[in-house]
């Protein structure tokens, strides 16, 4: 036995609970986007009729899943909540539903303070921090990105002449505890930013065969002395531009 329970992965497919058993699948697009940043699903909300095709139930509430459409194509989008354990439960059920290709965007504090707020980054792996991917995959320190989703949020970046940098990310379930001296060793291992759901969305796409990748755009600032906040959450503009290149890279998986 193990000498932690984390530690304790047990790959049976089948678990006593099951997304299939709550969550019937209905016709939605496959194409996901799974957007972190509330005001921008407001603003679809208000001027791009989104309208809502399910609600999913938590004990917080309805978590409600939209459609839009873009470029003349559906899309699927919804809010995954905050921290692992509650994002991966949401992509769980929509991957029930019927999603097959994801792409998140959300933001990430910054473990190198010349990353500037505002600046894109594209993980290509995610340091297992967090518990949730540990029920999905054996243990091990990292779980990459899906290729292919990594290729083409690249490409429509590349089109648009964005610039952005491409790196591994820390996520972690305590964003109280990022200690000066695990701030450095992570850095060490080649972590440029660090967020809290990483690891487990890439760890539940793959236990579940789907196609799952993340841009994040550079927030606090927790690699200097003193941690600076750089007002990131104010940064509407590039949330919203973030929306439509992370909306365009899954319509092109």
């Amino acid at each position: 036995m193990p000498e932690y329970p984390i530690l304790e992965f047990d790959s049976t497919r089948e678990a006593m609970l099951e997304p299939t058993r709550l969550i019937r699948p209905m016709d939605i697009s496959p194409y996901v986007v799974v957007c972190f940043f509330q005001d921008v699903i407001t603003k679809l909300t208000q001027r791009h009729a989104a309208r809502v095709v399910k609600h999913l139930q938590s004990e917080i509430g309805k978590h409600p899943i939209y459609e839009i459409e873009f470029e003349g194509r559906r899309l699927t989008v919804f809010h995954p909540g905050m921290g692992a354990p509650l994002s991966a439960a949401m992509l769980e059920e929509v991957i029930a539903l019927g999603g097959r290709k994801f792409v998140a965007c959300g933001g990430a504090g910054v473990l190198n303070s010349s990353l500037a707020v505002g600046h894109l980054v594209i993980p290509t792996s995610a340091i297992r921090d967090e518990g949730v991917s540990y029920h999905y995959l054996p243990p091990g320190r990292e779980v990459e990105a899906d290729e292919a989703g990594v290729q083409a949020i690249e490409a429509v970046l590349q089109k648009h002449h964005c610039e952005y940098v491409k790196g591994k990310t820390w996520t972690t379930d305590a964003i109280y505890r990022e200690t000066p001296q695990k701030v450095q060793l992570r850095r060490e291992e080649g972590c440029i930013t660090v967020e809290m759901e990483a690891a487990a969305f890439f760890a539940v796409a793959r236990f579940r065969s789907v196609q799952f990748a993340q841009i994040l755009y550079g927030g606090d600032d927790v690699g200097s002395e003193q941690w600076d906040g750089r007002e990131w959450t104010t940064q509407t503009t590039v949330r919203e531009k973030l929306f439509w290149l992370a909306a365009e890279s899954c319509l092109s998986l």
